[in-house]
């Protein structure tokens, strides 16, 4: 089977009906058609990069009640910033978001694909969704999503970023810009989706190339994935887990936040060194192991080995910190140390 241009706007029709009928009720999907706040929208987009749709839902209201607008995000110091957005992960979308605010407020909200693409931290897919959503500019978007239902109806098993893009500006519907971005997108993650799709539910199985050969779920062939790189680290709690020394994090994952003050156990050292070099470094000693957490982002996996001390220098109210989820479980280790301790009380 092979889609025709003569097939298109069959193809195009059933996917917006579809979408009329089926679309997600979301959160920032307020406002008319085309005409959504740009603000909402784009914190959506950003907030969505990397975060699952039922849980970003939870995270971008509770960023919204901390920001409604775009002045608020302006204002704010970026420690509430990251603290907003603490458990979303991938911190560097929350600092451009914070650095794009700023731009925003001093020269206006953009209107158009370009005025969005200039924005710290704002690449082609986001610049599309949101020029689409808000402000009703002709741009197809090109996500996950939106690949696996294209290679799916094309029957196409390696599609590069170009022939995806060629085939939504192909299918596109310039009259409904925001409807049909948001129409493939719903199908990818509700009905197309990646190992079981829901062909009995979809609205272009006439026409989809992957469903007549038998194996949608073959389409498209997997990517090959980076090597997982394995991280041992070990880390100081001086304190307990509402007070407790906390250090700056670096680099551009975690950057920003703060965080238990740990070491990289290097290559062909032992965790012991790496420890004494640590307590060494916060003129500390240590009492005693409380664990070992375990965390993966971005092909790395780390294994953090917590430990308890004394000394050190002045702590730090914990609540009032953005941390990352990997610290969260590192204290989560002392939290349960003393639920086993009082058990028998």
């Amino acid at each position: 089977m092979t889609l025709s241009p003569a097939d298109l706007p069959a193809v195009r029709g059933a996917l917006l009906a579809w979408f009329d009928r089926a679309g997600r009720p979301l959160p920032w999907r307020v406002g008319p058609e085309g005409g959504r706040d740009p603000y909402r929208v784009w914190v959506s987009e950003v907030l969505l990069q990397q975060t699952q749709v039922a849980r970003g839902q939870v995270y971008f209201e509770r960023f919204m009640t901390a920001f409604p607008t775009v002045q608020a995000l302006a204002d704010a110091p970026i420690e509430a910033v990251l603290k907003a957005w603490e458990g979303c992960g991938y911190y560097a979308r929350a600092r451009n978001l914070h650095r794009a605010a700023g731009v925003i407020v001093r020269e206006g909200m953009p209107t158009t694909y370009e005025g969005w693409r200039a924005l710290p931290g704002v690449g082609p897919y986001t610049a599309a969704a949101v020029a689409s959503l808000a402000c009703g500019e002709a741009r197809a978007v090109n996500d996950g999503n939106v690949r696996r239902v294209l290679a799916r109806l094309h029957g196409e098993r390696q599609p590069t970023q170009t022939w995806v893009q060629a085939r939504a500006d192909e299918l596109f519907d310039p009259a409904r810009p925001g409807a049909f971005n948001e129409a493939v997108m719903d199908l990818g993650a509700t009905t197309c989706t990646p190992k079981t799709p829901k062909c009995g539910e979809c609205p272009l199985q006439a026409w989809c190339t992957a469903f007549a050969s038998g194996y949608p779920a073959a389409f498209p062939a997997p990517k090959e994935r980076a090597a997982v790189r394995e991280i041992h680290a070990v880390a100081l709690l001086l304190g307990d887990a509402r007070e407790a020394v906390l250090e700056r994090r670096e680099g551009s994952l975690l950057g920003g936040l703060m965080g238990l003050p740990n070491e990289v156990v290097r290559e062909g050292e032992t965790p012991e060194k790496a420890l004494a070099r640590l307590a060494e470094r916060l003129g500390a000693s240590v009492t005693g192991e409380l664990g070992t957490v375990t965390h993966t982002m971005t092909h790395r996996h780390l294994n953090l080995t917590v430990y308890g001390g004394l000394g050190g220098p002045p702590r730090s109210r914990v609540s009032d910190a953005a941390l990352s989820r990997l610290d969260h479980k590192a204290l989560g280790l002392w939290e349960r140390r003393q639920d086993s301790l009082f058990a028998g009380a």
